[in-house]
Formats: structure tokens, sequence, C-alpha cells
């Protein structure tokens, strides 16, 4: 059942539950929940308790009652039997149970479970422990009345921001809208994670037939057979399209601007075919980073043998998660083959060219099989003889590459 239907569901047993309460004694409520289980069918148990507050155990032996036991015994509990909440006869109990969870900010720095998981069963001992019985069901319910929910860790921290980092965001959008009224391209580049070539378990889940998982390894070590793909992606942010150039080779400048040149070739060429210069939006690390020597070397003989000026421009430190490639392609590349193990490259490749959204994303891709080694060193006489006139704002961000020829 997805998501949004136990969501409606639940959302419709409250709205019922919540008419028929005041008529409701404590048998009959039992009975009540005890029908709308039955009637759910199978998830039926988990959405009534979910939805009513009532345990599962409690609903199990009401079904129970129901299927083997039909008709209303005469003996009804009167109004406020039953065994009192432990939070009624343990009234420091949510405020001990607040306390382990949160140490740091209580000033507890000696809590049981300051360096330990905080599952539920590690709470329910601690607090045994402390002298509040409970178990961890009790626990479970607990939590959720205090407001607390199962959460991963979000990446929001980017460290300290370079104080330029706003005006730099400012120049280069200054410099895209220029080039786009000028019709010409502008291209968002970054690699996207390496991924493992194999039956691996890929994030996400698939539809497939009731007990018939896609079967995988149980472990994701590198096949040296296979390898790793690594893909190195071009994002055209006007035309709303990309390329993706996978390799199998180191993630080098030279694999980088290799890339660009293909993209250039298959796609960028045809798309502008009165292109004088090309903008290429870059993070600041990496094999494109604005320190890279050989990055800016390559660049020199893409120039070159396009007749074009490159302008570059890179993100600040610490922000790559603005570079539009990041979140209007790679993010659609990672929903579309979540769930599909990438057990080769000719699989990957074509789950990146199906890739598409409801606005009209395109990407085409292809297979890179040639070999880049790490390490190549540049020289200073080689730095001289770049065509490269830097900008008068953080020129080590942002630069110009003309042919020198």
């Amino acid at each position: 059942m997805n998501t949004k239907k136990r969501t409606d569901l639940i959302a419709q047993v409250q709205k019922r539950y919540a008419l028929m309460l005041p008529y409701l004694s404590e048998q009959t409520k039992r009975i009540w929940a005890a029908a709308e289980t039955l009637a759910l069918g199978r998830s039926g148990n988990a959405i009534v308790a979910e939805a009513t507050g009532m345990s599962r155990t409690t609903l199990t032996k009401a079904t129970q009652e129901v299927v083997h036991s039909p008709g209303v015994p005469r003996r009804q509990r009167r109004p406020g039997g039953g065994r009192k909440k432990l939070a009624e006869t343990d009234p420091t109990l949510l405020e001990a149970l607040d306390a382990l969870l949160d140490p740091s900010t209580r000033g507890d720095p000696a809590s049981p479970l300051r360096w330990t998981s905080k599952s539920t069963y590690h709470l329910a001992e601690a607090l045994t422990a402390q002298g509040h019985p409970v178990s961890q069901r009790t626990v479970y319910r607990l939590l959720e009345d205090l407001g607390y929910s199962l959460q991963a860790n979000r990446k929001t921290d980017e460290g300290t921001d370079h104080p330029d980092r706003d005006a730099q965001f400012q120049f280069i959008s200054t410099q895209v809208k220029q080039f786009q009224r000028q019709k010409q391209p502008v291209i968002s580049v970054d690699t996207k994670k390496k991924e493992n070539i194999g039956q691996f378990a890929n994030k996400g889940q698939e539809w497939e037939p009731q007990g018939r998982p896609t079967r995988v390894k149980t472990y994701d070590f590198p096949e040296p057979q296979q390898g790793k793909a690594c893909p190195y992606g071009i994002y055209d942010l006007t035309r709303n399209e990309g390329w993706v150039n996978v390799g199998l080779s180191h993630d080098t400048a030279q694999f980088a601007v290799e890339s660009i040149r293909r993209w250039w070739e298959k796609m960028g060429r045809q798309r502008y075919p009165h292109a004088y210069k090309l903008l290429i939006t870059a993070d600041g690390g990496g094999s494109n980073g604005y320190r890279t020597r050989l990055w800016k070397v390559e660049l020199q003989r893409l120039a070159n043998t396009v007749q074009m000026a490159l302008h570059v421009c890179h993100f600040p430190p610490g922000t790559s998660k603005w570079n539009k490639i990041e979140h209007r392609m790679f993010s659609f590349i990672s929903k579309n083959w979540r769930g599909k193990p990438l057990d080769s490259l000719a699989t990957i490749v074509n789950l990146i060219a199906n890739t598409t959204t409801d606005t009209g994303l395109h990407i085409e891709a292809s297979m890179d099989d040639s070999v880049y080694e790490k390490g190549v060193e540049v020289t200073e006489e080689e730095l001289a003889l770049l065509r490269l006139t830097r900008a008068p704002f953080h020129g080590e961000w942002n630069y110009i590459i003309k042919p020198q020829i």
C-alpha cells in the first residue's frame, strides 16, 4: 500500500472515530474498532491503531472476539474503568524520557544514552533502570505524544561562508543572463558520484511481483573486472538538455574537458550554430577546480579546437549544491534508476538516456572507454603559454580562455 493511500485511510478512520466516540462505551468502542479493522483487510490493524491510538494487541483481541463470539455480552466496563496510563500513574516519566532524548541540551552530560543509539529498546531499558518500568511499545507511543519522530541527518551546514559568496553568485547570474540574451550557450558541469558496476543493491524501491524482489549481492565490494562508472555531466541551462559522458577511468581534468568536447560535437554545435563563445559554470574543486592547472591547459586545447572563447565561472568553495546540474539533472537520473541494479555500463547509459521530466528534460549519454591517467604534471612554461584573461572580480574564479590561433 502506497503512502498516500495509507494516509487517506487513516484520515477517514479518524473522522469516523471522532463522530462515533461520544456514543461508544469502552466495549462498543472495541467492537467498532474491530469492525473497522476487518473491513480494511490486511493492513487494518495498523491503520486503526494509528488512527485511534488503541494498541494493536487490543485490536487483535477485539477482532478475535467479534469473529469467534458474535453478539454483545451483557457485562460492560464502566466509564473510566481499566488500567490507567503510565503517564498518569508515574508523573515524572515524561520528564525522564525527555531528558534521555537530548542530554546535551538538558544539562546532563552523564546521561546513560549520551553515546548510545537512542532506540526505543535502549530508552525503555534506561527508564526501567531509573525506576520507571516501561515497555518498548509504550516508549514508542510516548515519543509520538511528545512530538518526536524518526529522522535522518540533514546536510545543511556548508562550513564557513566565503565573504564574497553572494557576490559571486550574483556575478554568475549576470553572466548567464547576458549569454542567454545573446543566444550564446551556457552550461553547468560536474562529475556525478561514481557507481559500482555489477549486481549490487541500489537505493530505492521498484514494483515487482510480490515475493520476487530483484536479487543482488549481499556485499558491495567492487569487482575489479567490472570497475566503477564515472559519469561526467553537461547541462544546458537554456534548453534544459544534458549530456553525460560515462567513463571507466579516473575522474581527471582531461576526462572533464573531453566530456565537454563530446557534448559540443554531439549536441552543442547543432543547437548553437552561430556560437562564438561558451560560458561554463563549474564547482570550485574536483577535476574542474579553479586551482587545477591541467583543467586550464585542457580548456586551452578545447578553445583551440572549437575556435571559441571559453568563459569560466566557478562556484565559491563549499557551495557545490547550488550548481544547477545537481538539482536539474543529476537528481532526476538518481530517481530514474533507483531500485535498479547497475549491472553493466550499457545499463547505466540507457538509464541515463531515458531520464525525462514533466518540464521537458532531455538527456543523451555515451560510453567513454579511454584511459585518463592521474598525476599529469603541468609546467610553469605550459601555464605561461595560456591565453587566459582573468576578470577584475575574483580572477581566480572568473576567467576567459581564448584560442591561441
